[in-house]
Parts: structure tokens; C-alpha cells; sequence
């Protein structure tokens, strides 16, 4: 039976604290539902982007919010059928989380249909048939591959990197299924339990293809599915593209300890796969942090006051120091004109945010208690 080897070391306690701080944030902060559908729909976008262009694609971040967006792109047919499968595996995923936090929900009709919420190979192979979707032949779809696959280096040729044999990946994906169901691995942290879920996915190669993003949506299904979807404000795929080469590294490293699954250490990529999420995470909550100015005003007026981001920054300033003149204003934003910020400040007198002392451009605008 499965059981992965890992150290949580203090490189992993701290990330994971980054990420429990920056979670309770993100799902405190009260943000307009127009934020909340932004936030969302850009997260959406960079994960399927990134995801795809991870593995080759060659669509940009505009080409492919395009293809979501249903307009049409002068790009390869594969391409556009990638970012579009990634984007069908996400909502898959999604709905696979709702179906699991219902049925937890509701424990008493639970049990009397004897339903259990578990994951499984069926799950594992679906994500890949949708993955794979026109891009590989129908009986490849979702079915556990019977050769042996190997990844070369580009330049040289030279083997990197041999998955185990296709008479064993039944077997290793069935072991992995088991560990990550037991009560014991349940118990481990959710952050940890995806990461393992990535990289035991990834070292399988149970696929022909399409195996690395199989592997991701797998460890995004175990974040969403354990409450640790945070708004699905995230996209970890855009810092492992950004520097792919640390990622693949982080990998690999694990990977060149030994050909047995079992033996190898996960620690290196779990440390590496915990500081991405924190760093993600940081960035998404200083983000929902600002914009959740909003709440600020709506606890002073009654109602929230949707704000540009020009606008946010403005407050930032009046909540920090309560008085801001048009001069100083320029200087916060010096990309915009006096008259632009201006109307700004007017805006906020107009919406009983600030109050207005003196005249013209020398008013000092003052933050209402």
C-alpha cells in the first residue's frame, strides 16, 4: 500500500501559515458581487491559460480568454481544443466539490443512502477524457496507457525522465486512490494532500498524454473538495509556467531518488509546491484586502460604493492619513491628470464619504468619522 514520505519542515510550517493567514482573509472579506465575479472569472482564465501553455500550447493570455469568451482566434486547431477542454476539466472539478461539501451537508440522508463521498479512479480518468477531448484517438480518452512512455531532452535526446511500466499503473493509481481515502491520510493538511496528489500523479504518467494537467486538476479537485478552494480566487498554473523550470526541477528532484514510488522523499516538492500557493495566496488577499475597502465605506454609509481601482487607491490613502489634498493626490498617482483626481475626490464628497474644506485645487478632503 501506498504511503508517501515527506518532513514537514520549517520552510513548509511557514508557507503554511502564509497560507491559513492569507485564506482567512480572503474568505472574511466582504466583497461586492461584482468583485467577486471578476476575481472568479480571471482565476478561471489564468488557470486554463497557464495550464495549458505549461504543456506547449501556444495561444497567449488574450488569444485564449477569446477562445472562453467564444470569439474566434487565428491559432492552431489543438490549441483552441486545449484551452477549451482545460476550462470544461475546471467546471468538472467544481461540480465535483459542490456534490462532495452537499452530501457532507446532509450526513443523516447521507448515510441512509449509504453514499460516501470518495475519490476515485473513475474520477482520475474522467478528468483526462476531458483533458484529452479531440485531441488524442477516442479509445486513448480516460483509458490508462499499455506502453511505455518516456520524456527526452529536446536538444540532446537524452532520457530525463522513465514513469514506471503500464503493466504497474493500474496498480500505483489504485494504491494512490486507497492512501488518499484513508482516515489517517484525511488528517493530513489539505495544502499537503494536493501536493502529494500532484506529484504521485505526475511520477505515474497513467496516461499516453495529457498527464500534467491531469495531475493539477486532481490536486485542485482535493483543494476545492477539502474548503480550501478560497473563492477559486487562485491560479497556482500561472507561477509554474512563469518559471517552468523550477517547477519541472522541483519534480524531477524527487523523482531521480528512486525508481520505486514508495521510496522517494516528496519533501523538496512539497516545500516548493506549499511556497507557490503561498505566494499566489499573499498576492489574492493584498489584492481582496484593497478592495475590500468597499466594506469599509458601507459600514460608515449603509451601502457599498463600487470604486475604480484609481479610486481604491485614493482611499487607501484618505483611510491611512484621514486628509488628502488634490497636490498630494497627484503625487500618489502621477499618471493621472489634477482634473481626473479631482473628480475623484468630488465623488467621494458627492457619495458622503469625505468632507470638502476650502476652495478649488488647495481643498483639503477629509475622511468622515
Amino acid at each position: 500500500m501506498y504511503q508517501p514520505q515527506f518532513t514537514i519542515t520549517n520552510k513548509i510550517l511557514k508557507n503554511i501559515g502564509l497560507i491559513e493567514a492569507a485564506r482567512e482573509v480572503i474568505l472574511n472579506a466582504p466583497l461586492i458581487p461584482a468583485y467577486l465575479m471578476k476575481f472568479r472569472k480571471e482565476a478561471l482564465n489564468r488557470t486554463v491559460h497557464y495550464g495549458t501553455h505549461l504543456e506547449g500550447n501556444a495561444l497567449n493570455l488574450n488569444q485564449a480568454i477569446k477562445v472562453l469568451e467564444g470569439e474566434q482566434v487565428v491559432a492552431r486547431e489543438r490549441d483552441v481544443q486545449e484551452v477549451i477542454n482545460y476550462r470544461r476539466v475546471i467546471h468538472f472539478i467544481d461540480e465535483l466539490a459542490k456534490f462532495k461539501e452537499k452530501t457532507s451537508r446532509n450526513k443523516p440522508a447521507e448515510k441512509e443512502r449509504k453514499i460516501r463521498w470518495r475519490y476515485t479512479q473513475k474520477m482520475i480518468k474522467k478528468i483526462h477524457a476531458l483533458v484529452c477531448e479531440r485531441i488524442i484517438s477516442l479509445e486513448q480518452q480516460g483509458q490508462y496507457r499499455i506502453t511505455q512512455v518516456i520524456l527526452r531532452e529536446t536538444s540532446t535526446g537524452e532520457v530525463f525522465f522513465r514513469p514506471p511500466p503500464a503493466v504497474e499503473v493500474p496498480y500505483l493509481v489504485e494504491d494512490f486512490v486507497h492512501w488518499i481515502n484513508l482516515k489517517t491520510a484525511c488528517e493530513i493538511h489539505p495544502v499537503l494532500r494536493a501536493g502529494v496528489a500532484h506529484y504521485v500523479l505526475a511520477a505515474i504518467h497513467p496516461f499516453v498524454e495529457g498527464n500534467g494537467r491531469t495531475a493539477r486538476a486532481f490536486a485542485t479537485l482535493v483543494l476545492f473538495a477539502e474548503r480550501y478552494d478560497i473563492k477559486r480566487f487562485f491560479a497556482l498554473e500561472e507561477y509554474f509556467d512563469r518559471d517552468a523550470a523550477s517547477y519541472y526541477q522541483a519534480l524531477f528532484k524527487v523523482s531521480a531518488q528512486s525508481e520505486e514510488l514508495e521510496k522517494r522523499d516528496l519533501t523538496p516538492w512539497l516545500e516548493y509546491f506549499c511556497e507557490v500557493m503561498a505566494i499566489e495566496l499573499t498576492q489574492v488577499k493584498e489584492r481582496v484586502r484593497r478592495l475590500s475597502l468597499d466594506a469599509k465605506v458601507k459600514s460608515r454609509l449603509g451601502r457599498q460604493i463600487p470604486l475604480n481601482e484609481r479610486q481604491i487607491r485614493l482611499m487607501e490613502y484618505l483611510e491611512e492619513n484621514q486628509r488628502l489634498k488634490t497636490s498630494q493626490a497627484k503625487k500618489l498617482i502621477p499618471e493621472y491628470s489634477e482634473d481626473t483626481l479631482l473628480r475623484d475626490l468630488n465623488y467621494f464628497v458627492k457619495k458622503g464619504i469625505v468632507k470638502k474644506r476650502g476652495k478649488t485645487k488647495g481643498a483639503v478632503y477629509i475622511m468622515k468619522q
